[in-house]
């Protein structure tokens, strides 16, 4: 996803394999706090608050840096136990300070606000009866987003704001309680159940707006716009806004794919990277299932001091073909098929890496048989907080090992038993949540070879 200072392959040899042309709390009164296919039912894994729904109204001010307005968020108790209380993610205060936070909420209602936890990225609000097992309750809020300065999967330059987390989402609940994992630069640390998103952007007409979902544009008042896009089972809602050139296509398929890009980048530069959208989300689709949602949105700007990120229908990108065919990639390893990107990374970038390398016709012959484990405890499975320690490892075992060992799994079991194994596997964690134990499971019931030694071998835990 964040990929780093990783060097990538020109468009145009893409285009040729492809063979295509916290803020402090603040109790004046419970209600008021300023800001510190269904999921498969796998047995062992019970996710709560689950079929969530967020409507969502927004108005920018004259460059898009604030955006202010009201959340409504509906979910149900899908536990047999009651549930108290919920906890709210706002992940962009980590792109601040609980002293100057860029997202506040207030006049909570459907619940209280007791606390902002975890430098101010969890807000826990109590309910105020205990929802029951299959019941379904509401909360909602007045929102202030005001995007930093540095164009990042959350910030602003003189010209663009990108607002990649910048919705409160509720955070999952399982067997292992609330995920209250803290912020990562490096990686992500996002772990959402697929969502159903209504939000209304309103914003002066010279601003472009690409956002998750499928978009409409309306007037608004004089020298406004209404975009209303609308978004169903994605885990998350990302959207920027801009003077943006914007050019789109569609695919083989029929995904419209819309590229925006900012000033520096050229009309010949987007225009080749709407075709390697346009080839990437088909071929992926040909191995993992066919691409769910009818738009695809594409930014481009290459002062990102990342190559690429990606949210459900939305994507940020350098001029990079290769890193946009990662991105892409994660619409279904993440996207479609969830994790929880912080306790297991791997399940999301080694997977997209191992489908960029075959939608690039790269075998993958030889990569991983040398790798040197820098540590007994280094291993692929290790979560984010292995990896923040770690930094400079980060990459090379995750990325470029884990697609390895996937590499290596398919050498093993054969090619057409890996292909049936992958698209299984995605077809029965649609819209779902994978997890090491899961896949490893599917892997054996995919082979006659006893894969113990092999997960040993290659420190694939769980």
């Amino acid at each position: 996803m964040r990929i780093g200072t990783a060097v990538f392959a020109a468009v145009a040899t893409l285009l040729a394999a492809f063979g295509a042309s916290s803020a402090s709390t603040r109790a004046a009164s419970p209600g008021t706090v300023r800001l510190e296919r269904p999921l498969v039912a796998h047995p062992e894994a019970v996710r709560t608050p689950a079929t969530p729904s967020y409507t969502v109204e927004l108005t920018a001010d004259a460059r898009g840096r604030v955006w202010t307005g009201h959340e409504r968020v509906g979910f149900s108790n899908a536990s047999a136990d009651p549930l108290p209380e919920v906890y709210l993610r706002l992940w962009d205060n980590a792109h601040g300070t609980c002293a100057a936070p860029p997202i506040t909420v207030s006049e909570v209602t459907g619940g209280v606000p007791v606390a902002l936890t975890v430098d101010c990225t969890a807000l826990r609000i109590v309910l105020p009866v205990p929802l029951g097992p299959g019941e379904r309750g509401t909360i909602g809020f007045g929102l202030r987003i005001e995007v930093p300065d540095g164009i990042d999967r959350f910030g602003h330059d003189d010209e663009h704001a990108m607002l990649g987390n910048a919705l409160p989402v509720l955070a999952i609940a399982d067997a292992a309680g609330p995920h209250l994992d803290p912020y990562t630069d490096h990686g992500e640390s996002f772990y959402a159940l697929a969502a159903d998103f209504d939000v209304t952007l309103e914003h002066p007409a010279n601003l472009r707006v690409p956002a998750t979902g499928t978009s409409v544009d309306s007037p608004g008042s004089p020298g406004r716009v209404v975009t209303t896009a609308t978004a169903r089972r994605v885990r998350d809602f990302a959207w920027a806004a801009g003077a943006f050139t914007q050019i789109s296509g569609a695919s083989a398929t029929g995904v419209d794919v819309n590229v925006y890009a900012d000033g520096g980048v050229t009309a010949s530069n987007a225009r080749a990277m709407l075709d390697v959208a346009r080839s990437a989300v088909d071929t992926h689709a040909r191995r993992y299932g066919a691409y769910p949602y009818s738009e695809l949105d594409v930014v481009l700007d290459d002062d990102l001091w990342f190559s690429g990120m990606e949210y459900p229908g939305f994507v940020l990108d350098r001029v990079q073909s290769t890193a946009l065919v990662h991105e892409l990639a994660h619409q279904w390893w993440y996207g479609i098929v969830g994790n929880d990107e912080y306790t297991d990374p791997w399940l999301d970038e080694s997977f997209a890496e191992y489908a960029t390398d075959l939608a690039l016709g790269r075998t993958g012959e030889g990569c991983g048989r040398d790798v040197a484990w820098s540590a007994p405890t280094e291993r692929l499975t290790n979560s984010m907080r292995y990896w923040d320690a770690h930094p400079s490892r980060y990459e090379a075992v995750v990325y470029d090992y884990g697609k390895c060992v996937l590499h290596e799994l398919r050498r093993l079991i054969g090619d057409a038993p890996m292909d049936r194994l992958l698209r299984g596997y995605a077809a029965d964690h649609w819209y779902g949540i994978s997890t090491t134990a899961e896949f490893k499971r599917a892997a054996q019931a995919a082979t006659a070879h006893d894969l113990t030694p092999f997960w040993a071998r290659h420190r694939v835990d769980g």
